[in-house]
């Protein structure tokens, strides 16, 4: 029986990132086409940092030991805002985004929070329809502005 199909029989279980996670993330990242920034916000040192604070939440799913899916949640004490959602493409179809969202949706209401937004790459079709199918909305008449003091940041 080949992984995919244990994973299927099995399933996943949702957990919290740990630092121990990193490699096994960034790969995911990498095989998902999510961009990664080494030398910056994706270094393990700024993981490391981002995790000592009170508003990150990163959930992980794991299948056998294996980091299949991510989702990276932040608060900025009105919203909360999803990044990184990413799920190994031989897992995807299967529910893995809607319950680590429905997860992360429910640690953000604990928090006292009742605005949820993400950013979407305007190239990720399957991203998109995936939040307007679970009652997201796009925002038209929002522009995406940063600022970067750093390069690779």
């Amino acid at each position: 029986m080949n992984r995919e199909c244990e994973c299927s029989k099995l399933g996943f279980a949702l957990r919290d990132f740990q630092i121990g996670d990193y490699d096994q993330v960034i790969e995911l990242w990498r095989s998902c086409g999510l961009p990664f920034r080494p030398d910056g916000r994706d270094s393990r040192e700024r993981i490391t940092k981002e995790f000592e604070r009170p508003t990150a939440l990163f959930l992980v799913a794991v299948c056998q030991g294996e980091i299949i899916g991510t989702l990276f949640g932040t608060t900025d004490g009105r919203k909360g805002w999803l990044n990184r959602l990413a799920v190994r493409p031989d897992h995807r179809r299967r529910g893995l985004a809607k319950r680590m969202i429905g997860e992360m949706e429910t640690r953000f209401e604990a928090l006292g929070l009742e605005v949820f937004s993400c950013l979407v790459e305007d190239h990720s079709d399957m991203s998109m329809r995936l939040f307007e199918e679970i009652g997201y909305r796009d925002d038209p008449t929002v522009h995406y502005f940063s600022k970067r003091l750093k390069d690779g940041s």
